[in-house]
């Protein structure tokens, strides 16, 4: 559900050092679960009605039913006929076959927890209907969840029911808090998601701190998203973009209202400025996607159920979410204009080395196009600019190269060109 970051590992034989390059490659393009994935019906159901596109691939959607799979069955599920029906209703590819699956598992079982989770995630067409099935999914995933605790000791089998149970909990709960932030009510949102991460510390994977720090720079709490932000921007903790713009907007919120390009270029920059601009730096090498879409340069589509760390995908998703927080605050977009682009000034050739992080990934582009819809334009970044000079001397020998072939070939007619030329030369110097 949540994937995994490459650690860094003591230095070895070359050979050694090429297998570590690989699995850091295929980590570093491993997809995570978006932690704001929309609602299928109520949000991007809706957007088809509306546009007649569809926001989500099919390797997208494969990956959510894979998630599906792992998170709400295990191997005990044949021993309850609701959740045997259940299970194969996650593995079936047709909307209305899920639903009408999952109809049938509550009528084996009103207590089904798993099939209103179905039902509110794909059939409900507001995020009202959506709130009242997971309610519904709240108090039976309850009810389960403490009679599996009462059990987990008594077999193997037992302790792996207890996990799903857990996590069918821990999903109803955290979407609950996301019908709330949707609806309004931020505080409740905030409540229930610290609660959970409180009750089930484990699941740091699922990443429901970047769902706190959206809301909470919603709520203008600044003071707890810093503290949020000092307990998981950790060197040991994976990285995201909402971790390092939101360290960055942080930061840029205590001079950006008194921030010029004009003053800053004549007296220099100042210690809050500079620290400002580092975390700009620092933000934008881990995703270099970002700023476009802050700064409204590329147009915006909804973001995708899974995202891939580092790429156009999480560039989306964040930019979705968090621009109305940049907006927010007066001059912060100001002072990323100014100051992005310099990134790239210290790392010139970010594929090959990195500052803070490691080269950026080469297998992002591949697996964007995979994630996001094909009438979105996939942000291809970062891309080598040679310098004027090479372009000019491989001009120039490929000129030379051509004059010569076809001085060989068609000798007369080229020499007829080469004197009308010089008498054109001639002419132009002695008129000037």
């Amino acid at each position: 559900m949540g994937g995994t970051e490459s650690s860094i590992s003591e230095p070895g034989s070359p050979s050694n050092r090429e297998c570590e390059t690989s699995r850091q490659n295929l980590s570093e393009c491993k997809v995570w679960r978006n932690p704001l994935n929309l609602f299928r019906g109520a949000e991007y159901r809706r957007y088809t009605w509306v546009t007649g596109k569809e926001p989500l691939t099919y390797y997208d959607m494969n990956l959510s039913a894979q998630d599906h799979q792992t998170f709400f069955t295990c191997d005990t599920d044949f021993l309850r006929p609701s959740d045997t029906v259940m299970q194969k209703a996650w593995r079936e590819r047709n909307p209305p076959a899920r639903i009408k699956a999952a109809y049938q598992a509550l009528e084996l079982n009103n207590d089904c927890a798993t099939a209103y989770v179905l039902l509110a995630e794909e059939e409900a067409t507001t995020i009202v209907d959506a709130e009242r099935l997971f309610k519904q999914a709240l108090k039976a995933g309850e009810t389960i969840y403490k009679r599996s605790q009462q059990c987990q000791h008594q077999s193997p089998q037992h302790e792996a029911q207890l996990r799903r149970d857990t996590n069918v909990l821990v999903y109803i709960k955290r979407r609950l808090a996301m019908c709330a932030r949707k609806l309004g009510r931020i505080r409740e949102a905030v409540k229930i998601m610290r609660d959970l991460m409180k009750e089930f510390p484990p699941l740091t994977m699922l990443n429901i701190h970047e769902n706190l720090l959206e809301s909470l720079l919603e709520l203008q709490a600044y003071a707890d998203v810093q503290a949020v932000l000092a307990k998981y921007d950790d060197i040991s903790l994976p990285k995201s973009a909402a971790i390092c713009y939101t360290a960055a907007l942080l930061k840029t919120r205590t001079v950006s209202d008194k921030f010029s390009p004009e003053t800053a270029s004549r007296r220099g920059l100042s210690t809050a400025e500079i620290s400002a601009v580092e975390a700009i730096h620092r933000a934008v090498e881990f995703n270099p996607h970002v700023p476009k879409y802050l700064l409204e340069m590329k147009s915006l589509i909804l973001p995708p159920e899974h995202i891939l760390k580092r790429g156009d995908s999480e560039a989306v998703a964040y930019a979705f979410f968090h621009l109305q927080h940049w907006k927010r605050i007066e001059g912060a977009l100001n002072l990323l204009q100014c100051t992005w682009e310099g990134t790239f000034r210290m790392i010139p050739y970010p594929l090959e080395k990195g500052h803070l992080f490691y080269p950026y990934p080469s297998c992002t582009e591949t697996a964007d196009r995979e994630l996001l819809p094909t009438f979105h334009h996939v942000s291809v970044y970062p891309k080598k600019e040679l310098p004027f000079f090479i372009h000019f001397t491989a001009g120039l020998c490929s000129s030379t190269a051509m004059i010569a072939l076809l001085t060989h070939q068609f000798p007369e007619i080229m020499g007829v060109f080469a004197k009308a030329v010089s008498m054109i030369s001639r002419t132009c110097i002695e008129y000037l």
